[in-house]
């Protein structure tokens, strides 16, 4: 009996994680795995990217879990610099075109997965392709940044056009190079991801660290120097000098592929999947990672959120399936962690805005406390807000901003928003406990007791 065939269109997390698991569960006699990849890396952290242009991660090779030898040495045939240009869903075949000879050729399959990933936003504004402004999503991307950063003279200054999670990770990197650093957004603070009163908390640590922000802003044009290179760049009411602008504005999923062969894609733009991860309507086509939309557990909408952790987990279910096993990926609550300097910054659930936009109502409760007991040596301040569901107590959400150790605490919150708890059930939690770790009442539930006292007054 002939093997299977198997196409993965995407070398990074969702695609090789789905290729890998799925050659553990059948042999290559079994199911034969072609895997198509545009660039030169496969399976990277996109999101270390920040660190190695900071300099804390030394060399691009430290953010490669598997390089494209080790995927065939497994039995996968990877075709690197090729680049899916059709998909032909009647026919079950895709093109594919070699970006160094411009070669094309169709190749069949029997199962699909499209793992294309998602595409750096980037504004059709003038001066925008200039040299010296720079996306941070691809290791080129990074190599090509960290050339300018090494060729550029003068006083070293640097503008970040975007608040999110890499305009503030990339706004640390360049700080922490030497460069004299301004980030531009739009929103009302960074982080608007976060509600205003954490965000302005974000606003002030990255302050303190030296960061110039810049809010409410929206830039509408690149300036350059004769040479063409970049020298600033202008919003509607100023001017900010840059010797290297680089963008942080988000992503969009990467579908003109899904699109143009008919596949349902949700309102992000973003390809639909069922549970098990298979494109809503056809029974050998799999999609994961950056392209596809998810539930969120909390609000019971499907959403688009671009992030590694549920694209390798998207794979490894994927791979499950296609390889004879059984996965299903439940959905997400929205957690994410990041930080500027000194300042870790953590988020999970419903922010307030997102709450209203449900039609939910809530109370919210914020407490500051500390990250180890306070008479510990070394204590921090951090600031933790839930947002709770009036009557039920349901946690609806869960920010935190502050010092060492304040991050990763968003996890109890996460477990919580999955099990549905309420915040009076938050109170119970047997969390662990030494002063070098904690007080005796964990920050998060000090806020979560904080919150049931708010349900309880509102009756």
């Amino acid at each position: 009996m002939a093997a299977e065939r198997l196409v993965v269109i995407g070398g990074d997390a969702a695609g090789m994680s789905a290729a890998s698991q799925a050659r553990r569960l059948r042999t290559s006699d079994e199911l034969e795995i072609v895997a198509f990849e545009r660039s030169g890396f496969t399976s990277y952290s996109a999101c270390g990217i920040p660190y190695w242009v900071g300099g804390a991660v030394p060399r691009h090779e430290d953010l490669i879990a598997r390089t494209p030898k080790e995927h065939r040495e497994r039995g996968i045939d990877l075709r690197m610099g090729t680049e899916v240009t059709e998909l032909d869903v009647d026919g079950r075949r895709v093109r594919a075109r070699d970006l160094a000879s411009g070669a094309e050729e169709w190749t069949a399959y029997d199962k699909l997965v499209i793992a294309t990933g998602a595409r750096p936003l980037r504004p059709d504004l003038p001066g925008i392709d200039a040299p010296g402004v720079h996306g941070a999503q691809t290791i080129d991307d990074g190599r090509a940044l960290l050339e300018s950063l090494a060729a550029a003279g003068g006083e070293r200054r640097a503008v970040v056009v975007g608040g999110g999670y890499i305009g503030v990770e990339m706004a640390e990197a360049l700080l922490g190079r030497g460069f004299e650093v301004t980030l531009v957004t739009r929103g009302e603070q960074p982080m608007n991801s976060l509600d205003p009163d954490l965000g302005r908390l974000v606003t002030e640590a990255m302050e303190r660290s030296g960061i110039r922000v810049v809010t409410g802003a929206e830039v509408t044009e690149v300036l350059t120097h004769e040479s063409g290179r970049v020298r600033a760049v202008a919003t509607a009411s100023a001017t900010y000098p840059a010797d290297v602008v680089v963008l942080g504005l988000g992503v969009a999923p990467r579908t003109e592929l899904a699109r143009a062969a008919g596949l349902p894609l949700g309102p992000s733009g973003a390809l639909r999947t069922d549970a098990a991860m298979r494109v809503r309507g056809h029974e050998n086509i799999w999609a994961g990672g950056d392209c596809v939309e998810v539930l969120d557990l909390v609000s019971g909408r499907h959403r688009h959120i671009a992030l590694g952790t549920h694209a390798n987990k998207q794979g490894q279910v994927i791979g499950s399936n296609v390889g004879g096993g059984y996965g299903t990926f439940p959905g997400v609550v929205g957690t994410a962690v990041t930080k500027v300097c000194d300042t870790e910054i953590a988020r999970t659930g419903l922010t307030e805005a997102q709450a209203r936009e449900e039609g939910l109502r809530f109370v919210t409760a914020s407490i500051e406390s500390t990250n180890v007991a306070g008479y510990y040596p070394g204590a921090t301040l951090m600031t933790v807000k839930m947002l709770a569901e009036l009557r039920t107590g349901r946690l609806l959400g869960t920010q935190i901003v502050g010092g060492a150790g304040a991050a990763k605490r968003i996890d109890i919150a996460a477990v919580a928003l999955t099990a549905r708890m309420t915040v009076e059930q938050m109170t119970a939690l047997d969390l662990g406990y030494a002063p070098p770790f904690s007080s005796v009442w964990d920050p998060v539930l000090v806020a979560a007791r904080r919150a049931v006292s708010a349900v309880r007054a509102t009756g």
